[in-house]
């Protein structure tokens, strides 16, 4: 659903700015989120670490050009031409505004769920629950603050048949904005804990704040046997529909007989409206029994039968919360719950730890960070970690952060340790000698408990990668000078960046404002975005076992088979996404990956158009010989393909979907076809794929002579005495092997490296760690460097040896080799 930016003004209260025409579709707070960038609305907001304010001009060259601001750039006319300024008070009340005016053109069941755990739970199993029987729009992830909840209002559209928006507050006053934008006419409180409680004077006071969410709503639903909030409901006087939940008084609307478990399901017998019946789920911890009978008061509220309620709570699937398993090293097992860091999530966490299979009689081990806003002093909070932490079997203890060391006293395990911070830990015996265990990581996120998961070791060698950074950005800069001003550009950094290294590359690359990174595997994108690159991802060969990831870390992966289109969109669904940006492709002659553009468009665009899990970003196509004139021919009937191929699927939506088909060599040779955007590969790496000659050289491998011998003719060098010698020669040894990608097919004389700028042969088999080179009559020394390609040998003259393409020579440069980046 969009709105005109004339109706958006007037819905903000905003003084605008510009006079340019446009449709807004999607909202923005976050400028690395950046997908639509033509329909999109950019709320510069501000904050006590940051300024949204700061973004603008990025945001405007990379095709934002509706601004909603409380200052208007003083060059605003000659500096952001055909673009929108709607100027505002505050930037954030005018988002809460938008929402709050938005929701009001629905009249539908609109569900609101606060409390201090379990909203996300009971938000994604009404959805399971729900979603076959209506349209559900809900909250992503758990977008429940002041900036979440506008945002996912705004996701309710015409299609939608029932909303549910969680609502969450860390202290006093926030509850009426969300309120206003949610207008629940469902609203339910999950439960009262003490996550955020320092910031009240009391429980009672933090429940009647979240209580203001159930004001103006037809009907509340909430557990009476919380007492706290029986009295705080009470005191309302509330005149609407009221359905309470108990285990203990008959009497309430919701009277749950028992709660029986078994080995893997609950049972739970309940009587409503004077009918007894029963459901069964496949959960046995407390907390999701409890949520599950929060699901079933709003589920039969909003109509579904006990029958259908009954067949679908079997059915349940666990929710994902960011708590992983993951193999270890060393033996370990690694459960990763460093979502969060409060004490009833550590009960649950340490739950699950408990109940986990492990026929290993492994030790268990929780490293735990400080907790914050617990409401409690540090010496009654750690007695508490320590008690649940007794009870939930841990036989190791590892805290890290300063108010834990200070109450180490305080935990009663008998293995326990304790560091300042992740830093110490990583660099202790302690975290050396981890090994057969199960492990809990759980950790505020300030603290970096990513870093845990996996243990950095230096990698000293003495042949080294050289890439000049300098000449990578001539070299984008070079394929630039050939598009047009309009055209984005992807830059293919996939395989390590071509062996240069993703990381220093990607960097280089943002700041030199590429429009997207690509990448072949979601664990690719992960170091990426670990390392600080907030640039668009594109994943080019998405591994279903990897969706979770994309969607934790931004990534967007492309599509080319009805199986993993289906897959990925139950995987959306599952994890509460919405609208997440997808690149489809299409088979034009490759016949690798991809749909049929004559065959399967119809069915792809009927497929897209019923669900809002995933929406297209870009459709493309690769050409299978722009770099040779001879392929010309196929190339026409390639384009032709593609062109009425994407043209059909633009025409069935109607936001912007980016075309693209040009790569490195399509650039150059057919610039007509460049379209919304362009790849640029190996012509970013300084090969050009037209002629194989280069441009400006980014990579050179160079290694060292480790040893000089001299070896007499009749003798021979290496296995299988192959490096046979003829005349009196001077041998060095260089440590570079197969291992480090130098092939084993240059020996032999095969090819040759530089040495002081002259030849010299390899000689013999090249074995793992070790070549040996002829340096007969070479000016040279045990420690003189060797150039194995780069830019005095080309990378080319050993593809052409190997009879291959420069690719594999770059992209086999083995990960043990050190790079070190460089610019002019």
């Amino acid at each position: 659903m969009t709105y005109t930016i004339e109706k958006v003004t007037t819905l903000v209260g905003a003084h605008r700015f510009g006079e340019s025409d446009a449709n807004i579709g999607f909202l923005l707070t976050d400028s690395r989120s950046l997908c639509f960038a033509e329909e999109t609305l950019f709320f510069a907001l501000r904050s006590g670490r940051n300024d949204g304010h700061n973004y603008i001009q990025d945001l405007y060259r990379r095709g934002v050009r509706n601004f909603v601001v409380d200052t208007v750039p003083g060059n605003w006319k000659t500096d952001y031409p055909k673009s929108n300024f709607l100027k505002v008070e505050n930037t954030l009340v005018a988002l809460q505004r938008l929402a709050e005016r938005h929701r009001e053109e629905f009249d539908i069941p609109v569900v609101g769920i606060t409390g201090s755990n379990g909203k996300t739970i009971v938000k994604e199993w009404l959805y399971q629950l729900l979603s076959d029987s209506m349209a559900v729009t809900r909250s992503p992830r758990s977008y429940n603050s002041q900036i979440g909840v506008p945002l996912s209002v705004w996701l309710i559209n015409e299609h939608t048949q029932v909303g549910l928006f969680e609502a969450g507050i860390s202290q006093p006053g926030e509850m009426a904005s969300l309120r206003d934008m949610i207008q629940p006419t469902i609203s339910v409180l999950t439960n009262l804990g003490n996550a955020h409680q320092e910031n009240f004077t009391s429980m009672e006071e933090k429940c009647k704040e979240k209580l203001l969410l159930f004001h103006d709503s037809k009907t509340i639903v909430y557990c009476k046997d919380e007492e706290v909030v029986a009295k705080c409901v009470a005191e309302l006087k509330y005149k609407g529909e009221t359905i309470a939940w108990s285990e203990k008084d008959p009497s309430a609307e919701f009277y749950v007989k028992s709660a029986k478990k078994n080995d893997l399901t609950s049972t739970v017998h309940y009587v409503y409206k004077g009918t007894e019946c029963e459901y069964s789920l496949p959960f046995i911890d407390e907390a999701s029994i409890s949520n599950s009978i929060t699901c079933a008061v709003v589920a039969l509220r909003l109509g579904l039968t006990p029958e259908i309620l009954k067949r679908r709570m079997s059915q349940l699937e666990p929710v994902a919360m960011r708590l992983e398993v993951k193999e270890g090293q060393h033996g370990c097992t690694l459960i990763n719950d460093s979502y969060n860091s409060d004490i009833n999530s550590l009960d649950i966490a340490l739950d699950f730890m408990n109940r986990r299979p492990d026929h290993k009689g492994r030790k268990r081990t929780l490293i735990l960070s400080d907790i914050y806003q617990s409401g409690e002093s540090d010496r009654e909070l750690y007695k508490e970690v320590s008690a649940l932490a007794y009870k939930r079997g841990v036989d190791k203890f590892i805290g890290i952060g300063p108010k834990i060391m200070a109450n180490a006293d305080e935990i009663a395990i008998g293995e326990k340790f304790f560091f300042h911070d992740c830093v110490s830990f990583i660099h202790s015996e302690v975290f050396e000698s981890l090994r057969n265990e199960v492990i809990l990581l759980k950790g505020a996120r300030s603290f970096g408990f990513d870093r845990l998961t996996e243990l950095l070791v230096r990698k000293v060698h003495e042949t080294i990668l050289e890439v000049n950074l300098s000449a990578l950005v001539a070299n984008l800069n070079h394929y630039r000078s050939f598009m047009k001003p309009q055209t984005k550009l992807v830059c293919m950094i996939k395989a390590d960046a071509y062996g240069a290294g993703s990381v220093e590359v990607a960097k280089t690359l943002q700041d030199h404002r590429v429009d997207y990174l690509a990448v072949a595997v979601a664990d690719e994108g992960v170091t990426l975005r670990n390392n600080g690159i907030t640039s668009n991802i594109m994943i080019m060969n998405p591994e279903m076992t990897a969706f979770k990831t994309m969607f934790d870390y931004d990534l967007e992966p492309e599509v080319y088979s009805f199986r993993l289109l289906d897959a990925l969109v139950k995987a959306a669904q599952k994890e509460g996404i919405n609208n997440f940006p997808v690149h489809i492709k299409l088979d034009t002659g490759m016949h690798r990956l991809g749909f049929d553009p004559e065959k399967d468009i119809d069915e792809l665009i009927d497929r897209l158009k019923h669900q809002n899990a995933i929406i297209p970003r870009s459709v493309f196509s690769h050409f299978v010989g722009s770099d040779s004139d001879s392929f010309d021919e196929f190339s026409a009937r390639q384009f032709k393909l593609f062109d009425e191929g994407s043209r059909k699927l633009q025409a069935a939506f109607e936001h912007k979907i980016l075309r693209h088909i040009d790569n490195s060599a399509g650039i150059e040779h057919f610039p007509e076809r460049q379209l919304d955007m362009c790849r640029l590969g190996l012509g970013l790496y300084g090969i050009n794929p037209r002629d194989n000659s280069i441009i400006n050289n980014v990579c050179t491998l160079k290694t060292t002579i480790l040893q000089m011998r001299n070896v007499p003719a009749g003798d021979t060098v290496g296995y299988s005495r192959k490096g046979k010698i003829d005349h009196d020669s001077v041998i060095a040894a260089i440590p570079i092997g197969y291992a480090d990608g130098l092939n084993r097919h240059l020996g032999n004389r095969h090819c040759y490296c530089l040495v002081n700028g002259k030849r010299a042969e390899y000689v013999g088999n090249i074995c793992m760690d070790v070549a040996m080179i002829d340096v007969t009559g070479i000016d040279c020394k045990e420690g003189d460097k060797v150039e194995i390609f780069g830019d005095d040998l080309p990378v080319t003259v050993l593809s052409d040896v190997l009879d291959t393409i420069p690719y594999e020579v770059l992209t086999t440069v083995s990960g043990r080799v050190k790079r070190v980046y460089f610019q002019d």
